[in-house]
C-alpha cells in the first residue's frame, strides 16, 4: 500500500508542478469559452450589411422588401424582426421585371455579383418567377458566391413567401392589416415538466449547457490517459519499469499510476468550476436582474453527478491507455491500436446531440446502462432529464463493475507487457498473457 501511494504522490506531483499544467488549468476555461464565443462574434460579424438585386417577375413585390413609407427604391435596410435573429443588414435593390424576361434582366446583376469591390457589388441576387403570385409550383432563386448564405436566403424567402400569402388573402377579401394579424407567429417556451410537477425553463440553454458539462466530463479523461500510455511507454524504453517492479508489484505500479494521474485530473477539474462558480456568480445575478432564474439550469445534483460520473468515465477510459502503453513499445504503435478504440469510446460523443435531445429514447437509456458508454450518457440524460433513480444506480453498478473487470484484465497485461520488448503483440497473443498472468 505505502509502495502504491508512493508512486501515486509521484506522478502527482511530477504533473502538477509543470509549468504547462498551471498555464492550462487557468487558460483551458478561457479557451473553451473562446471556442463556444468567438465562432458567433465570426457569425455576427459576417452578418453584416449585404447588398441584394431582387430581381422581381411579378412585378409586384416591392412592398416586401420596403416599409410602405419608404420613397428610395435604391436600397432599403432591413434588421432582425426578432431579438433572437441574427443581426444582419440587407440593403435590397429592387428590379420590377413583369415585361421582361428574367434571365435577361438579371445578367447584367449576376455579373455584378462576381465583382469584388467597388459601388456596384452585389452579394446576392434574389429571382422572384413571373407566376410566383398564381402557381404554387413557383420557385424561387438565390444567386450568391457563397453556398452557405442560408440566413440571407431565409430571410428573403419569408418577406417573399409573407407577401404572397397577403396577395392570396386579399384575393379573398381579406386586408393587408388582417392579413398580418392572422399570419403572426406564435413564440414558443420550451418548459420542463419535472416529476414533482415543478416546471423549469428549457431550450438552448440546456442544450448549450449540456454540451460544455459534458466536454469538460469526457477531455481530461482522455487527455490523461494518453499521458498515461505515453508514460509507461516512456519508462519501458528507458528501462525504469525494471527498477519499479523489481521493488513492487505490476498492479501496485498500475493502481499508482492510475490514481495518481486521476487525483491529476480532479485538481484541474477542481479549479475550473471554482472559477466557473466566480463568474456563474456573477452572471446569475446579473441574469437575476434579468428574470432569468439560473439554478434551473444548474443544480447541485448537477456537480454531485458530475464528480460521480467523471471518475467513473475517467477510471474507465484510462485502462484503456494503460493497456495500450503496455502492449506498445512506441507512440506511434500506440496511437495505432488506440485510435480505432477510442472512436468507438466517444460514440455517445458523436451521438450527444439526439441524446440531449431525446434523453428517454430507448437509445439513450440503452446507451446509459451498458458499460463503456453508461458514465457519458447517464450524466447526459442527469442534466436535460429525470430518470428513474434506479436507471442512475444501475448505470453506477454496471460502470464500477466495468471498472473492475478493466483492472483486472489491464493488470494481467501490464504484468507481461511492461518487460515485453519488440513487436506489438496480437490478439491471441494477450489472450495467453492473461492466462498465464
Amino acid at each position: 500500500m505505502k509502495k502504491m501511494l508512493a508512486v501515486l504522490k509521484r506522478e502527482y506531483l511530477q504533473t502538477v508542478r509543470r509549468k504547462m499544467f498551471m498555464i492550462m488549468t487557468l487558460l483551458m476555461p478561457l479557451l473553451m469559452a473562446g471556442a463556444i464565443f468567438i465562432p458567433t462574434l465570426m457569425i455576427e460579424r459576417g452578418m453584416g450589411l449585404k447588398r441584394i438585386a431582387v430581381i422581381d417577375g411579378s412585378g409586384q413585390l416591392r412592398d416586401a422588401f420596403f416599409e410602405p413609407e419608404t420613397k428610395n427604391e435604391e436600397a432599403d435596410i432591413e434588421l432582425g424582426a426578432k431579438r433572437r435573429d441574427l443581426p444582419q443588414q440587407i440593403a435590397t435593390e429592387y428590379v420590377p421585371a413583369a415585361n421582361a424576361k428574367l434571365d435577361d434582366t438579371a445578367k447584367p446583376y449576376l455579373e455584378r455579383l462576381k465583382l469584388d469591390k467597388g459601388a456596384n457589388k452585389v452579394d446576392g441576387v434574389f429571382l422572384i418567377p413571373t407566376d410566383a403570385l398564381t402557381s404554387p409550383k413557383a420557385q424561387l432563386r438565390y444567386f450568391s458566391r457563397s453556398a452557405t448564405d442560408f440566413v440571407t436566403q431565409g430571410r428573403l424567402s419569408s418577406r417573399v413567401n409573407r407577401a404572397v400569402q397577403q396577395y392570396r388573402l386579399a384575393k379573398r377579401g381579406i386586408t393587408a392589416n388582417e392579413a398580418d394579424e392572422l399570419l403572426k407567429d406564435l413564440d414558443v417556451e420550451s418548459v420542463q415538466l419535472s416529476k414533482t410537477g415543478e416546471q423549469k425553463k428549457g431550450g438552448a440553454a440546456n442544450f448549450l449547457v449540456g454540451f460544455v458539462l459534458t466536454a469538460l466530463l469526457i477531455i481530461p479523461s482522455f487527455v490523461y490517459g494518453l499521458e498515461i500510455m505515453r508514460g509507461i511507454i516512456q519508462e519501458k524504453n528507458d528501462r525504469v519499469v525494471e527498477v519499479l517492479v523489481s521493488s513492487m508489484s505490476p498492479s501496485e505500479l498500475l493502481v499508482g499510476k492510475i490514481l495518481g494521474v486521476a487525483a491529476v485530473g480532479l485538481t484541474q477539474i477542481t479549479v475550473w468550476f471554482v472559477m466557473s462558480t466566480a463568474l456563474g456568480t456573477y452572471a446569475g445575478a446579473m441574469a437575476a436582474f434579468g428574470g432569468m432564474n439560473v439554478m434551473q439550469l444548474l443544480r447541485p445534483s448537477t456537480f454531485i453527478y458530475f464528480f460521480i460520473f467523471f471518475l467513473l468515465a475517467y477510471l474507465t477510459y484510462v485502462c484503456v491507455y494503460a493497456i495500450g502503453g503496455a502492449v506498445c513499445n512506441s507512440d506511434r504503435e500506440a496511437q495505432q491500436l488506440i485510435a480505432p478504440i477510442t472512436m468507438l469510446m466517444m460514440l455517445p460523443w458523436f451521438l450527444m446531440a439526439g441524446i440531449l435531445t431525446n434523453p428517454d429514447s430507448g437509445l439513450s437509456v440503452a446507451f446509459s446502462l451498458s458499460p463503456v458508454f453508461g458514465p457519458l450518457t447517464m450524466y447526459v440524460r442527469t442534466l436535460v432529464a429525470e430518470p428513474p433513480m434506479w436507471h442512475i444506480a444501475v448505470s453506477i453498478a454496471v460502470s464500477i463493475l466495468t471498472i473492475a473487470a478493466f483492472f483486472w484484465v489491464t493488470a494481467k497485461i501490464f504484468r507481461v507487457g511492461i518487460l515485453s520488448y519488440g513487436k506489438r503483440p496480437t490478439i491471441p497473443e494477450l489472450w495467453r498473457w492473461l492466462k498465464v498472468a
